[in-house]
């Protein structure tokens, strides 16, 4: 099972400037490090522990008969601002909508959240002449939990409301990007994958958000294979760690689903010696979820609260893609469990001296397993 440590180990000095503001442009033309490849089974490995590659490169790292298990959930605009009505009194309140809890209710973070109490009565929209055209969108404070989390039932429900947020939401930014700048029009198309398909995410699953037609058809030349999974990413994945020891971190459930189809194609891929490659830790943290104690993948849907960090003996991936993550995250917690906390911080080191770029809309690793998190194969 997992170990519980000590928050701190998985700090590092990460300096301001090496967070992405802007995503590369094209998307395929970020670097790529290859972290902890074994001598000799691949086209490019080498002996080193660390490669500097590029995106494009991804079709000669892998081999024909392997699997790329990508999240095709679509980012909702989901930052709202509002007015909240008691009585004759208003104030101006702004949410994020963090998890959908059915078909007209979500869960939101509001800020300034004192200022909500239930019942209260919130107005999108409604007052400025640019959304008029949509009309208002109307919502009533149902539940007010800790740390500034309501539950909002709007006046819509199901693809209606998913319109009207696109209408009056704006792109979620995640919270390092949004305090350099804000979210311009481009963002609507840059923070998106080319898979996306299921609205319901609040934040893009960003290491997706490197693939281009072009790439993916290099890939599938290269005899790799595509399949989708679907976990509606919550803001909960930028939360930092507060606690002093990961035992007492709690994570945000976001809603997920592995179809029986891409369940058995997987392991179909597993039986004839292909490697599962997770596109993201969602697709990954998805993935573990749905792996059975025997690493057959079964299929899922429903929420998942997995929280992965070292110790953690994985079943269904085999190689991990991802972006740089920030220090005492849940997610370089992660990756600390699948390549080793050693290898990765001195991947990290490596990164920051050479100039990668990190957080959504930076570079990318390719991770190899450790030998103590490799996946139990049937």
């Amino acid at each position: 099972g997992t170990i519980p440590m000590r928050t701190d180990l998985f700090d590092f000095d990460l300096p301001e400037e090496r967070i992405a503001l802007q995503p590369a442009q094209p998307r395929d033309h970020a670097k790529l490090l290859v972290v902890g490849a074994p001598a000799g089974v691949d086209a490019l490995a080498s002996d080193a522990l660390l490669q500097d590659q590029r995106i494009t490169d991804l079709p000669q790292l892998l081999r024909a008969g392997d699997a790329l298990v990508f999240n095709d959930t679509k980012v909702l605009p989901a930052a709202l601002s509002g007015i909240r009505h008691r009585g004759d009194i208003r104030a101006k309140v702004s949410f994020n909508l963090h998890k959908r809890l059915d078909g007209h209710r979500w869960l939101a973070f509001a800020r300034p959240a004192k200022k909500l109490a239930v019942g209260d009565h919130v107005q999108f929209g409604g007052d400025d002449g640019a959304s008029c055209m949509a009309g208002s969108l109307d919502a009533r404070v149902e539940a007010k939990g800790d740390h500034g989390d309501i539950t909002l039932a709007f006046s819509f429900s199901g693809a209606v409301l998913d319109e009207a947020i696109k209408a009056h939401g704006a792109m979620p930014l995640p919270p390092y990007i949004a305090s350099k700048r804000s979210a311009d029009a481009r963002d609507e198309a840059f923070y998106q994958t080319i898979f996306a398909k299921h609205d319901g995410a609040v934040a893009a699953p960003t290491a997706g958000l490197h693939f281009t037609a072009e790439l993916v058809a290099a890939l599938q030349a290269r005899g790799v294979s595509k399949h989708f999974v679907t976990l509606h990413v919550g803001a909960g994945t930028f939360l930092p760690v507060k606690a002093q020891d990961t035992a007492d971190h709690v994570m945000h459930a976001e809603w997920g689903e592995v179809s029986p189809d891409v369940a058995a194609e997987l392991n179909e891929v597993r039986a004839k010696g292909g490697r599962i490659v997770a596109v993201g830790t969602t697709a990954l943290r998805l993935l573990e979820t749905a792996a059975a104690e025997s690493a057959q993948i079964m299929p899922f849907s429903g929420d998942t609260d997995i929280f992965i960090t070292p110790g953690y003996r994985f079943r269904a991936v085999d190689l991990l893609w991802t972006n740089f993550h920030l220090p005492r995250s849940t997610l370089f917690m992660l990756v600390s469990a699948f390549s080793g906390l050693k290898t990765m911080q001195a991947a990290y080191a490596h990164a920051i001296a050479t100039k990668y770029r990190f957080y959504s809309y930076g570079d990318a690793s390719l991770l190899y397993p450790t030998v103590d998190a490799k996946p139990a194969r049937i």
